[in-house]
């Protein structure tokens, strides 16, 4: 969950206390915010940022705290493509205009995500050559830097959704057109990644499973591109949904992209992670339980509730131990 707190994309305080106090209540895996591969593709000009050497420091320090209270750090590595540049979200949230120094606002064709946003740059071959060399030098920052899992951000209409949803990609090159060429660039991404980490390192990938709008992104590509970026050496797939299309009606409701994970699961057999208000402790359960997902992923139930997990286990009759300084509350 982005907390729009950084500075010139550097880790602080805030982000080792909120990060810190998730593992102290008792996650398993903490997956940082949307941190971004060059520094025209953060949502805002506050996020995290994992594209120059310098920011590996800060981070070490927060992984290096996660590990010793027990939880896996896992990063987030992202390029928010034609939703850059914005305000933070208690600041509006709205475009902010260009800055002096420039911040280009790019995507796969001119469109713009929504009347008020930059129309984009339409990325050219040697600027998407430039973009997969980022994300491969953001993993090998993130190896360094402690982190034990990487998740690639391709979903919620940032720049790797935007290439694969047709509604999107209007390009008519090597990475526009057909499904197999709009799928390219996060598959190629993914390569990169991979042979970036270590073998051993677990690689996950977070897609929108449908644009819930006409003529998009459908629950069957979902499927189909979970089977290609399997074979490139992904692990899981995080099965989340929309944010491509500013008007698409969503219809949210307790549990209601589980469906997604249990698709892509049975349908590209692969792991897959469940998302998307699942907030009660039985709940999350009966999703691993019924195979309908190998593991479930909280946001905001865990913003709400930083000791969710602790709960959880007591909730369903399991014993984990909490911090001994905390223990005579449990």
């Amino acid at each position: 969950m982005c907390q729009y707190s950084a500075e010139d994309g550097f880790a602080n305080q805030w982000h080792l206390v909120h990060l810190g106090t998730r593992a102290v209540g008792g996650a398993g895996l903490i997956i940082s915010e949307a941190t971004a591969v060059q520094p025209h593709g953060r949502i805002s000009p506050h996020d995290l940022g994992i594209w120059k050497d310098e920011h590996v420091p800060a981070l070490r320090e927060i992984t290096r705290f996660l590990v010793e209270h027990g939880a896996v750090p896992g990063i987030q590595l992202a390029h928010a493509g034609r939703k850059a540049n914005t305000s933070r979200p208690w600041e509006g949230g709205k475009p902010l205009p260009e800055p002096a120094q420039g911040w280009p606002v790019v995507g796969p064709s001119a469109i713009a995500f929504r009347e008020g946003y930059r129309t984009p740059h339409a990325l050219t071959m040697d600027e998407i050559s430039e973009l997969k060399a980022a994300y491969r030098a953001a993993a090998v920052r993130a190896v360094a830097a402690g982190f034990q899992l990487i998740e690639i951000h391709a979903a919620h209409g940032y720049l790797l959704h935007s290439f694969y949803s047709p509604l999107s990609n209007q390009r008519e090159d090597a990475y526009g057109g057909s499904f197999d060429h709009r799928v390219r660039l996060v598959l190629e991404v993914a390569r990169e990644i991979r042979g970036a980490i270590p073998e051993t390192m677990p690689l996950a990938v977070r897609l929108s499973s449908t644009d819930w709008t006409p003529g998009g992104w459908t629950l069957e590509d979902t499927v189909e591109l979970a089977r290609r970026l399997k074979a490139q050496g992904v692990d899981l797939i995080d099965c989340s949904s929309g944010g491509n299309v500013a008007t698409a009606v969503v219809p949210a409701a307790p549990g209601y992209q589980v469906q997604f994970a249990r698709a892509v699961r049975a349908g590209a057999e692969i792991a897959t992670a469940a998302v998307g208000l699942v907030t009660q402790a039985e709940q999350a359960n009966q999703v691993v339980a019924r195979g309908d997902a190998d593991i479930v992923l909280l946001g905001r139930e865990v913003l709400r509730n930083p000791y969710w997990p602790l709960q959880t286990a007591q909730a369903l009759g399991r014993t984990v131990a909490p911090p001994p300084q905390y223990a005579r509350a449990y």
